[in-house]
C-alpha cells in the first residue's frame, strides 16, 4: 500500500518539525543556512549580477513548484533544474553554500535524528520550511525541543 502525499504546505510543517525535534538537529540546520545565507551575501558584494539572476531564477522556480506542481513527482525535477541553473550561473556562491547547507542538515538527520531527510520526498516545501524554521529560530523559538507539534511559540 503506497503512504499518502501530504497535500498542503499547512500539513506539511507539523510533519517537518517532527522530523527535527532534536536540538542539536535544529542547530545543524540553523547553522548550514546561517553559511548558505553567508555565501549568498558575498556573491551579492563580489558577483552582484550573476546572484541576483541565480536567485531570482530559483525564487521563481520555487514559487511555481510550490504553486502549481508541488504535489507531484515533478517537483523533484523542477528543484533540481533550478539549482542546476543557479550553480551555473553563480558558481562560486551557490555550490559552497549548497554543499555546506545540505552537509549540516544530512549530519543533523542521518546522526542526529536518525531519520531519512524530508528534502528527498518533498523538495520545495522542505526548502521553504528550512528557511521558516530557520526564521523562527532567529526570532528565539524552536531551540528546544518545545512547540514540536505546531512550531507555535
Amino acid at each position: 500500500m503506497a503512504e499518502e502525499r501530504i497535500k498542503t504546505f499547512k500539513e506539511f510543517w507539523p510533519y517537518y518539525l517532527a522530523e527535527h525535534r532534536r536540538p542539536l538537529c535544529r542547530v545543524l540546520h540553523f547553522v548550514g543556512t546561517s553559511g548558505f545565507l553567508a555565501a549568498f551575501v558575498a556573491g551579492l558584494i563580489y558577483l552582484p549580477q550573476p546572484t541576483l539572476l541565480a536567485f531570482g531564477l530559483v525564487a521563481f522556480a520555487n514559487g511555481m513548484a510550490g504553486r502549481y506542481i508541488e504535489p507531484i513527482r515533478p517537483a523533484r525535477r523542477l528543484t533540481a533544474v533550478t539549482a542546476l541553473a543557479a550553480m551555473a550561473i553563480a558558481p562560486q556562491v551557490f555550490i559552497p553554500g549548497i554543499v555546506w547547507a545540505y552537509g549540516c542538515a544530512w549530519v543533523g538527520h542521518f546522526k542526529v535524528e536518525n531519520n531519512r531527510p524530508a528534502t528527498f520526498d518533498y523538495p520545495a516545501w522542505s526548502l521553504i520550511g528550512d528557511f521558516r524554521m530557520y526564521g523562527m529560530m532567529t526570532l528565539g523559538h524552536l531551540w528546544s525541543g518545545d512547540s514540536v507539534a505546531t512550531g507555535e511559540a
